[in-house]
């Protein structure tokens, strides 16, 4: 009787086992968060962005709202969708960071310590929930490196031609997309071109790849530098000079600063972000990999660190993209103890479960309104985000049940106007969709000025105001020709408290004003 061998089936590694336990268990949290909340504030603009498609808005290109778009068949989707797809994504970005380590030439089993690494650091596990610009630029900026890692690996054979070229038009590709979704996918391309220039890469510009790169790069931003020429550059002066009043060095932007990384990152990560940032240093001529690795963390930290440590409406967040580097490093070789690795983990792990339970319970509310709570400054709704993600299900039905009742009793559509931030305006244009545009009478310059200029409502007969409890409005100031006739008002409340009151008020044009006299309401100060 012949002998059969049997060929041993492949087994998952310790670490790959790991990987994919957080993945799966990240995903279900993410999914389970999704569920019954709305868009925060700030993600309401991004949802306006999917109704209005232009190459740039005023904070952001208009990458996002063409991702949104599409999600939402040429609409802003639901927020559920919206969130289950970003609750993917973000699950996906640390399997990224693990494959640019796969890039490199080393096994799975390594380069899944990438993903360990990355999976759990709050702006990560937390912040790439949140449907924002910058989860397509961690994606397209953790896809660039590991292109860049593969493109400059010196053991690829002649016969992949072919594919380093694919590879090259693909790196082009990525960056032009990761511009496409914020400006700083700018500083990673200046990064890469940095890294490419080296003693040891620079041949690599005797080939036609690089320069295809450059070619396919360019025609993808190509619609964004039209848009923003054609315009006056709209969306660089709104970031560089309109908003910049009264910014420069100061001790509260450096305490901000500071303070958001250990909020943002966490002390253990820190730690380990700096033992692995010193090794990467001193490695940094060791190969490619390293050099790209290097140069993609330093080129965009030279200049987001002193821009934030500058303005103050900088963002502690934005120095995250480049500290990827870092992560996709930890994984190459291991350099951080298993005590300070099990610590970050740790830390990760339970703010993570923190923010899911202040989302999906009560919990927080009701510590911070016990006697404990308020002996460490008690409870503020106005400050309390997750009340944004609760507050516009009541709200969308009320207004459009505002919209319903005017159009019956007049037979017209009123005009509809938020005040006075540009979060109402959002929200509220998110609400009605595509039903009626939204005007703003923000303080600020907004999108919503080109959108819904005032000259379309301003003169309106009935004009319904959304309020929000946080900004109060001065009526008799702010519309003097008008006169309240009705009002619709919900209020939101968790743990048996109020958080949030919205307020919609029909304003009609008062007997005897004559037209002219409807001017825009004066901008606040």
């Amino acid at each position: 009787m012949a002998e059969v061998t049997k060929t041993p089936s492949a087994k998952l590694g310790p670490r790959v086992t790991l990987a994919l336990g957080l993945s799966l268990a990240l995903l279900a949290l993410r999914l389970h968060t999704a569920r019954g909340v709305g868009y925060g504030d700030a993600e309401a603009l991004y949802a306006c962005y999917a109704l209005y498609p232009q190459p740039a808005y005023l904070d952001h290109p208009g990458l996002i709202g063409v991702l949104l778009r599409s999600l939402g068949h040429g609409a802003a989707p639901d927020a559920e969708i919206a969130h289950g797809m970003s609750a993917l994504i973000a699950t996906l970005v640390p399997w990224l960071g693990a494959l640019a380590v796969r890039a490199t030439g080393l096994p799975w089993e390594r380069a899944a310590g990438a993903v360990i690494a990355l999976a759990l650091v709050p702006e990560l596990s937390v912040g790439l929930f949140g449907v924002t610009p910058d989860l397509p630029l961690a994606v397209c900026w953790l896809l660039a490196l590991a292109l860049a890692n593969y493109l400059l690996r010196t053991d690829l054979p002649a016969a992949h031609g072919k594919r380093i070229l694919l590879g090259w038009l693909g790196l082009g590709f990525v960056l032009g997309l990761a511009m496409l979704a914020k400006v700083s996918g700018a500083l990673l391309a200046a990064a890469l071109f940095m890294a490419t220039i080296q003693r040891r890469t620079r041949g690599v510009w005797r080939s036609f790849g690089p320069w295809g790169a450059v070619v396919c790069c360019a025609i993808v931003v190509a619609p964004l530098a039209g848009w923003e020429l054609a315009n006056g550059f709209p969306m660089l002066e709104h970031r560089l000079v309109t908003t910049q009043a009264g910014a420069g060095l100061s001790l509260a932007n450096l305490g901000k600063f500071l303070g958001g990384q250990l909020l943002y990152v966490s002390p253990p990560y820190l730690l380990a972000a700096w033992t692995v940032g010193r090794h990467l240093t001193r490695h940094r001529r060791r190969d490619p990999a390293s050099t790209v690795l290097w140069w993609s963390l330093v080129v965009p930290l030279i200049v987001l660190v002193p821009l934030c440590l500058w303005s103050n409406r900088a963002e502690p967040h934005w120095i995250a993209p480049p500290l990827l580097a870092l992560g996709v490093h930890a994984a190459r070789k291991d350099m951080v103890s298993r005590r300070l690795a099990a610590a970050a983990l740790a830390t990760g792990a339970l703010f993570t479960l923190l923010v899911w339970l202040s989302v999906k319970t009560d919990v927080g509310i009701r510590f911070a309104t016990s006697s404990i709570g308020k002996a460490l400054g008690g409870y503020e709704p106005r400050y309390d985000l997750t009340n944004d993600l609760y507050a516009w299900g009541p709200g969308k039905r009320l207004l459009n049940q505002a919209v319903d009742d005017v159009l019956q009793k007049t037979g017209q559509l009123p005009a509809v106007v938020g005040s006075p931030h540009w979060m109402i305006c959002a929200q509220a244009q998110v609400a009605l969709g595509k039903r009626l545009g939204v005007g703003c009478n923000s303080p600020v310059a907004t999108d919503f000025e080109r959108w819904t200029p005032a000259e379309r409502w301003r003169d309106a007969a009935t004009i319904l105001l959304v309020q929000d409890s946080r900004y109060p409005t001065d009526l008799a100031a702010d519309y003097p020709s008008r006169s309240m006739t009705r009002a619709w008002r919900t209020q939101i409340r968790r743990a048996d408290l109020e958080v949030r009151t919205l307020t919609i008020t029909q304003l009609d044009r008062s007997e005897g004003v004559a037209r002219a006299a409807a001017t825009p309401p004066p901008k606040r100060r």
